[in-house]
């Protein structure tokens, strides 16, 4: 079975949605918000769609509700950026629509949106476990849209050599400060996401599991 510690703060870190953070999101989002108006027949969709718009980023922070820091891939968040401008072009390439169609539309890519970004991050986190001992990737902050990165410790060594090496890796890098200073223990940084992780068997793990776990309950 491959167990799985993360290194990594465990407070979720204020947010401002992933997707702005993405090249293209300022451009797309204005282009979308300019033309809200021709895409319903009904004048109060107008008002209710360019609110979904415009408080896209903080809405989507509210939504994405983990026990972990918001940092993505920068090569997950392009794949996310990609699903949602794609679903968003076609909608805005059909002519007026009746009323309460697109409004109720931009919600349902709104929450699609949302557990493509879960999935994206948490994703990244459980491919730790394939690996043995410290792993380090590279991650863009959805706080302030900065590179950063994610260190963890992944259990999945398939030798004692190799778990040895890993072991003393993980005391180096906590002697050496690493991300919290040298008074930090193994027991600090275990989350009550991973010991919800660690009470199922990780081979059979599923990426739905995985998200209850690391939900805020």
């Amino acid at each position: 079975m491959a167990l799985l510690l993360c290194l990594v703060g465990m407070t979720a870190a204020l947010a401002h949605g992933c997707l702005h953070c993405h090249s293209n999101f300022s451009e797309k989002f204005s282009f979308y918000r300019h033309h809200v108006n021709l895409k319903s027949w009904w004048l109060g969709d107008i008002p209710v769609s360019g609110a979904l718009l415009t408080d896209w980023s903080d809405d989507t922070v509210k939504e994405l509700h983990l026990t972990i820091p918001a940092e993505i891939t920068w090569e997950k968040l392009d794949q996310v950026a990609r699903a949602v401008y794609q679903r968003m072009d076609q909608l805005y390439q059909g002519k007026m629509y009746f009323p309460g169609y697109f409004p109720n539309e931009l919600r349902n890519i709104f929450r699609e949106q949302v557990q493509l970004l879960q999935n994206a991050i948490i994703e990244s986190r459980i491919d730790c476990q394939r690996h043995c001992g410290i792993f380090q990737y590279e991650t863009i902050s959805c706080s302030n849209c900065t590179n950063s990165h994610v260190v963890c410790f992944g259990y999945n060594c398939e030798s004692s050599e190799q778990w040895k090496s890993a072991v003393q890796g993980l005391l180096n890098y906590m002697e050496g400060g690493g991300e919290w200073g040298a008074a930090s223990s193994p027991r600090s940084l275990v989350s009550p996401a991973f010991r919800c992780l660690e009470s199922r068997r990780l081979d059979n793990l599923t990426l739905e599991d995985a998200v209850e776990c690391f939900k805020k309950h």
